[in-house]
């Protein structure tokens, strides 16, 4: 039996995503920001949403520790 110590979705990895008004299907615009840290960035499309995220998974990364996931008695 193992026991995982974390969470399956951390509050560090919690988003607050706002779209403008002007957005549409296909042409996203908005603003996204991370509840915990505060940091937000602005995006003009799909791709340039998703690597948002994608920074801030890799800045995650770099801060936590290398701690193992599984617990074992």
């Amino acid at each position: 039996m193992s026991l995982n110590s974390g969470s399956k979705y951390p509050n560090r990895r919690a988003y607050v995503l706002k779209m403008r008004g002007d957005a549409r299907p296909g042409e996203f615009a908005g603003r996204l920001e991370n509840l915990v840290t505060g940091q937000s960035r602005e995006f003009v499309s799909g791709s340039e949403l998703l690597d948002s995220i994608a920074r801030d998974l890799v800045a995650t990364t770099a801060e936590q520790p290398n701690e193992p996931k599984d617990i074992k008695p």
